[in-house]
């Protein structure tokens, strides 16, 4: 039985829900699985003008693209996630997505509409992916790694697993980083990469619980177009970074 370990992401998430339940008493209706909501109003975000400047966020939507190609039962997502390149990231704005059952949909928000919508999921630029939540957005998704486990070992939802949001800001609204001095923020999907020369995929699988009560486990699998294995098993710096292959389907 897996088990809710994340000591490292209680330095960077805040706790959502325990012990965690996602469906109704009336599990099924009709055939279907039926969800409970766990939030159906933005709520107000901690430190936003400080997320504003810390993330320099934009008043534009991003150009980026995503597709989607299924292979089995898992969906396999494409995110351009480039924003100009690592040099011009900070004048370009996140990429917003949704989980759907068509696929991981682009969600047509520039920076700033977004500090007030429950419409994304999951928003990326270049290594930073944030959930609506907590001090990233104004929803309830919530996320916990597995850090023990394997993408394909994970079938259900583990008993008593927390999720976490974003929780990125001290009390005094100073910007918390992550751990690779960077200077970017510790978000709670931080685990999926880290750096050594180059940025290397984890593989950690993720449980990303949404605000209708549905969970969709995840995995990173690579962030460079071509070349993630070379860095992944020797440092080397891979081509077209920015590009963000993620594995996933719903529980």
């Amino acid at each position: 039985m897996l088990t809710a370990f994340i000591l490292t992401l209680m330095a960077c998430g805040g706790p959502l829900n325990s012990d965690t339940d996602p469906t109704n008493e009336d599990e099924e209706l009709n055939g279907e699985q039926t969800y409970e909501p766990l939030c159906e109003e933005p709520a107000e975000i901690r430190c936003q003008d400080s997320l504003i400047a810390d993330l320099s966020l934009q008043d534009e939507i991003s150009e980026g693209t995503i597709t989607n190609t299924q292979d089995g039962e898992d969906w396999v997502t494409h995110v351009d996630a480039t924003a100009g390149g690592f040099m011009n990231a900070s004048q370009n704005p996140f990429l917003y997505m949704k989980f759907t059952d068509d696929g991981l949909e682009k969600v047509e928000l520039d920076d700033e509409s977004a500090l007030e919508s429950m419409e994304w999921h999951l928003s990326a630029r270049r290594y930073v992916v944030r959930v609506n939540s907590g001090t990233s957005g104004p929803s309830c998704v919530g996320a916990a790694a597995l850090l023990n486990d394997q993408y394909e070992n994970v079938t259900t939802v583990p008993e008593n697993l927390s999720f976490y949001s974003d929780d990125f800001y001290t009390e005094s609204c100073d910007i918390i980083p992550d751990s690779y001095g960077l200077g970017d923020p510790q978000v709670v999907l931080v685990n999926w990469w880290s750096y050594e020369s180059c940025v290397k995929t984890t593989l950690t699988p993720f449980l990303i619980e949404l605000e209708n009560g549905r969970v969709v486990k995840l995995i990173v699998e690579e962030y460079y177009a071509s070349g993630q294995s070379d860095c992944n098993d020797n440092g080397s710096r891979g081509d077209e970074s920015g590009n963000l292959k993620i594995r996933w389907s719903f529980l």
